[in-house]
């Protein structure tokens, strides 16, 4: 890439942040007043999180060189909850993934909560989880909410590689994720991203250009299926799975 295509990136790149956190002021008072209005009757806030999905899709509409392609919502059945899980390329993943404009809650470290606007709507309107990475008491706190959050027919997202890929390659999946599936009967949902590493790489805050990015509703995984299996099998059978999607995506791109 050119100095001059580099310098261009960097300062759409910063007119674009500038545009979310002027937004999110905006989206944050409007989910507030819908949480007031619906809280009586939607206790999955199921109005919250589809309004989070409309913010969140905001920032993919206004960015002409990226696409987003949704394939196989329609397997997600909304009577239904599930323990969703997925690879985990790129900070634009929770932005795509709202796409499929359905309700659960995120696993989410702490520090996100504290972001202006984004963390606060996800702590007080979406009712997300938080995680102190490291932290024992943080992790069995986490886990007793999802548990009963679980029991009351609530989605719950994971990223069990716990962090972001370097290179788009997934990397071990931790069991905690599957031993809740497991202890509540719930099934696992597999969802595979791809290229969202290529719009925004790890560790950077410049947007590239032209990226086509894909989320990929994966067949479930029912609770008859892996009722006998241990958790850290279930995570590598996971896993193996949407190893393989993903690849594919690599390479037909």
């Amino acid at each position: 890439m050119s100095y001059s295509k580099k310098v261009i990136n960097r300062i759409f790149s910063a007119v674009f942040i500038a545009f979310i956190c002027i937004t999110s002021a905006v989206f944050f008072c409007v989910a507030c007043v819908l949480r007031i209005c619906t809280a009586p009757f939607d206790p999955r806030r199921i109005v919250s999180n589809v309004f989070s999905a409309f913010w969140a899709s905001v920032y993919i509409w206004v960015m002409p060189p990226w696409s987003v392609n949704v394939v196989g919502r329609q397997k997600l059945d909304m009577r239904k909850n599930y323990v969703f899980v997925s690879n985990h390329q790129s900070q634009l993943d929770i932005l795509v993934l709202y796409r499929l404009l359905f309700p659960y809650r995120w696993v989410s470290k702490i520090s996100v909560f504290r972001l202006p606007f984004v963390g606060w709507n996800m702590a007080l309107n979406n009712g997300d989880i938080k995680l102190k990475r490291g932290d024992k008491e943080s992790i069995k706190a986490m886990m007793a909410e999802c548990e009963a959050l679980l029991r009351k027919n609530i989605s719950i997202f994971f990223f069990p590689e716990g962090t972001r890929s370097k290179d788009g390659r997934i990397g071990r999946f931790k069991p905690g994720a599957f031993l809740l599936a497991k202890k509540t009967g719930v099934d696992i949902q597999p969802i595979a991203i791809c290229n969202t590493n290529k719009a925004l790489p790890k560790h950077s805050l410049t947007f590239q250009g032209n990226t086509k990015m894909t989320v990929k509703v994966l067949d479930t995984i029912p609770f008859s299926r892996f009722r006998d299996m241990t958790p850290e099998k279930l995570a590598d059978m996971t896993r193996t799975v949407i190893a393989g999607h993903v690849a594919g995506c690599r390479e037909s791109a």
